[in-house]
C-alpha cells in the first residue's frame, strides 16, 4: 500500500476547499482532526467558545467523511490522547508512515512554533501551504506595510477595494467616497423592530459536547448554555441569509448604538463562522455589494458590513503577522495596574461595565462598541497591564484567536504598541457612553457629573489618563487638543479630577488568579 499524505486539518480551518484538502487522492490521504487539552487549556476560554470549536469540528469531520475522506477524530476524552497537535501528529506518523505531512499554516504564532519544528522530528517531508481563504497573505502585507511608521488600516482597505473590485465603479468607490463611517454612528432607542437573529438548536453532536465541557471544563468562565451558535457550515449559512436580508439595511446607522439588555441589536454575529471556516469572507461581501446594487441595502451599511471583513479583519490578520512576537510583549504606555474583578463577575455599580461583562458571560459575545468603548476604554483610561486584558479578551469572546484578539486589544484598545495601529488612543469620559447608548439611565453615577460623589468613572479617569501619558500623547495632533483644555482648568478643578480618579482606582479590588490561566500559569 502507498505512505498516506497526512493531512491535519486545525479547529480553526473547517472549510472544505482548505489548501491542504485540494488536488490529493483522496484515497492517498488521512485528515487528522484533533481536539487536545493544550488547546483548550492555555487561557481557561469560555465554556461556550470551547463548545463551539469542538461541536463544529466533529461536524466538519463528518461533512469530510460524508465526501469520501478518511478522518481520523482524537476526541478529548480519548485515553490515547497526547493532548497537544505536536503529540498528535506523532503518533498518527507512528500508525501510517505517511509519504508527507501536509498542514495550512496555523493562525496563531504560538501554534507556528511548534509546526515548524516538525521537520526536526518526524522522519517525512513537512509541507506547509499559505491560507488563501484571506484575500491578502501575510506575504502581501509585509509588503504594502515596508517601510511605513505606521499602519493605517484604511490605507489598506482601499488596496482590498481595489484588488477585490467589491465597491469600485470605474476604478473609483462607489458613491464617491471609501468610507461612510460618519453616517453610522447613531444612538438607538428600543430594540422593537429589531430581527432576531436564528437560533440553533443542539443536535446529537452538540448534545455531546456539551456534556463533555460540563464536565471538564465548567469551572472555566461563562454560562455553557442556552448554547444556540452555528456549528454547521449550513447553519451558518442560514444565520448570514439572516442578517443579509433582515438586518443588513439598518447594520450601518445603528452599529455603534448600544442598549442595556440587547446583546444583538443589527450585529451580523458572523465572526464566529468566519473565523471557524464555516463562511466565505469574500462570498458574504459579494452578496452584501449586491443587495445595495438591487437597492435593497443602502451604501452607507453595505460599505460599514465590507470595510469590517476586506478591511479591518484582513487587516488585523496581517498586523499580527508583521509585529509578532514583539506585540505580545507591547505596553508604550507602562500601564501596570491588576484587572479588577469585576471583568469576571460583572460586580461593578457601573451600568454598561455590568450589562457588558453580563453579555459576555451568557452569550461568550459583545459587540465591538461594546469592547471598543467601554470594557476596553475603561482598561486604558485605568491603566491595567496589557497582559492581563490581552488574556480576558482571548478567553471570554467565542471568536477570539490570538491573531484577531492580541491586534485589537494591544494595539487598538490599550495603545501598547504607541501607535504603530491606531492614530490616537481611544480614550473617552462618560459622555460618549451617555449619546450612544441607554446605560447612564439607569446607573448609579451620572456622566453629567465630572468629580466627586455620583461622578462618572469614566469622567476624571479619562483626565488621569491624559495627564499621566502627556509625555507619549502631547505631540499627537488628533489628541493633543486635549491639554489646551486641561491647561486652562484651575489648580483646584485638575486637583478635583485627579483626586476623584485615585479615588475610583483605589476601589479597583485586583482579580483572583486563576481566571484566565491556572494559577500556576498565571
Amino acid at each position: 500500500m502507498t505512505a498516506p499524505v497526512l493531512i491535519p486539518v486545525l479547529g480553526d480551518q473547517l472549510s472544505p476547499d482548505l489548501a491542504s484538502l485540494r488536488d490529493v487522492d483522496r484515497d492517498e490521504a488521512v485528515v487528522l482532526m484533533m481536539e487536545v487539552w493544550e488547546e483548550a487549556t492555555y487561557v481557561r476560554h469560555h465554556q461556550q467558545k470551547i463548545a463551539l470549536i469542538f461541536s463544529a469540528m466533529r461536524h466538519f469531520a463528518a461533512e469530510l467523511e460524508e465526501a469520501g475522506w478518511r478522518v481520523e477524530y482524537t476526541r478529548l476524552d480519548d485515553p490515547d490522547n497526547a493532548g497537544s497537535f505536536t503529540g498528535e501528529v506523532a503518533r498518527a506518523v507512528e500508525r501510517h508512515e505517511p509519504a508527507e505531512i501536509r498542514i495550512v499554516e496555523p493562525g496563531e504564532w504560538r501554534v507556528e512554533g511548534a509546526i515548524l519544528e516538525w521537520a526536526d522530528k518526524f522522519p517525512c517531508p513537512v509541507v506547509i501551504l499559505e491560507d488563501d481563504r484571506y484575500i491578502a497573505s501575510r506575504a502581501e502585507f509585509a509588503e504594502w506595510a515596508e517601510g511605513k511608521r505606521q499602519l493605517r488600516m484604511e490605507f489598506f482597505y482601499r488596496e482590498m477595494r481595489r484588488k477585490t473590485g467589491l465597491l469600485m465603479e470605474e476604478g473609483q468607490p462607489a458613491g464617491g467616497r471609501w468610507n461612510y463611517d460618519a453616517e453610522n454612528r447613531e444612538p438607538l432607542t428600543s430594540a422593537l423592530l429589531v430581527p432576531p437573529r436564528p437560533l440553533f438548536e443542539p443536535d446529537a453532536i452538540t448534545r455531546d459536547v456539551l456534556k463533555l465541557v460540563a464536565e471538564r471544563f465548567g469551572d472555566h468562565f461563562g454560562e455553557l448554555e442556552p448554547f444556540r451558535w452555528p456549528v454547521t457550515r449550513t447553519e451558518a449559512e442560514i444565520a448570514a441569509e439572516a442578517f443579509l436580508e433582515q438586518r443588513l439595511a439598518a447594520f450601518g446607522p445603528y452599529q455603534d448604538a448600544m442598549l442595556e439588555g440587547q446583546d444583538q441589536l443589527y450585529h451580523s454575529l458572523l465572526s464566529t463562522s468566519l473565523n471557524l471556516g464555516l463562511l466565505d469572507p469574500l462570498d458574504l461581501c459579494r452578496r452584501a455589494e449586491t443587495l445595495w446594487r438591487e437597492g435593497r441595502a443602502p451604501l452607507n451599511s453595505v460599505e460599514g458590513f465590507i470595510r469590517q471583513i476586506i478591511g479591518w479583519r484582513e487587516y488585523i490578520r496581517g498586523f499580527y503577522w508583521h509585529e509578532m512576537p514583539r506585540l505580545a510583549e507591547a505596553n508604550a504606555l507602562d500601564a501596570r495596574r491588576p484587572l479588577p474583578e469585576f471583568y469576571w463577575t460583572g460586580e461593578t455599580d457601573m451600568a454598561c461595565l455590568a450589562d457588558c461583562v453580563r453579555s459576555t458571560a451568557s452569550n461568550a459575545h459583545a459587540h465591538h462598541i461594546q469592547r471598543l468603548m467601554v470594557l476596553g476604554n475603561f482598561a486604558l483610561i485605568a491603566g491595567i497591564d496589557p497582559r492581563e486584558v490581552e488574556d480576558w479578551y482571548l478567553v471570554v469572546y467565542a471568536d477570539a484567536y490570538e491573531w484577531v484578539e492580541l491586534p485589537n486589544v494591544a494595539a487598538m484598545i490599550l495603545y501598547a504598541d504607541g501607535g504603530r495601529l491606531a492614530s490616537k488612543p481611544y480614550a473617552a469620559s462618560g459622555a460618549y457612553i451617555d449619546r450612544m447608548s441607554d446605560y447612564c439611565g439607569t446607573c448609579r453615577y451620572s456622566p453629567k457629573v465630572k468629580t466627586g460623589e455620583g461622578a462618572c468613572p469614566f469622567n476624571p479617569l479619562y483626565w488621569h489618563f491624559m495627564v499621566r501619558n502627556r509625555e507619549h500623547l502631547q505631540a499627537n495632533p488628533r489628541i493633543g487638543r486635549a491639554y489646551s483644555t486641561w491647561d486652562r482648568m484651575t489648580e483646584a478643578r485638575q486637583r478635583d479630577y485627579l483626586e476623584s480618579a485615585e479615588a475610583v482606582l483605589a476601589t479597583l479590588e485586583p482579580a483572583s488568579p486563576g481566571w484566565a490561566r491556572a494559577a500556576d500559569d498565571a
